[in-house]
């Protein structure tokens, strides 16, 4: 039976670790941590129900790419333009993002009423089995704030090197 993360102040954890994960994330043995991945996202899904917690599709947006609106129009039988006007805005980075939070897509059940076609960004988030974890930094950090999975990952590249806690 899936849970939510053990630790019930892992936010708090979280954000007083932020200087440590950031030191291992810049100085840690990138080719150690890489081939752990895989693993340890696994076991960090293996313990987290992601239908409990939620808080990525409450707090924040993907991207929402060309072939991301193109899919989910088609889905809710909506032309495109249709779609980003009703649910997308523009961010300061040229990327179409929702236009308010928590996601509209997002059922009070925690379940998303587009999961079959959600965007790219919704599937790979929080990125804790891809290089990205490792390679954007500011990204992974703030993931670990608001995902308990990104959190439980870090912790076991933090366990690796222990020598990188202080």
């Amino acid at each position: 039976m899936k849970k939510e993360v053990s630790n019930p102040d892992w936010q708090k954890q979280a954000k007083e670790n932020q200087k440590a994960y950031k030191r291992i994330l810049e100085k840690g043995d990138k080719n150690k941590m890489l081939k752990a991945l895989p693993a340890l996202h696994e076991e960090a899904f293996s313990k987290i129900d992601c239908l409990s917690c939620a808080n990525c599709c409450k707090n924040y947006s993907p991207r929402f790419k060309n072939p991301d609106i193109k899919r989910i129009a088609k889905s809710l039988r909506l032309k495109e333009g249709e779609l980003v006007d009703k649910y997308l805005r523009l961010d300061t980075d040229g990327d179409y993002v929702v236009k308010q939070s928590p996601c509209p897509f997002l059922g009070e059940d925690n379940m998303c009423s587009i999961y079959e076609d959600r965007p790219s960004d919704c599937r790979r988030y929080p990125y804790t089995d891809e290089d990205v974890f490792l390679k954007r930094i500011p990204l992974t950090l703030k993931n670990t704030t608001v995902c308990p999975a990104a959190f439980e990952v870090m912790q076991k590249l933090m366990d690796m090197h222990p020598d990188k806690r202080t």
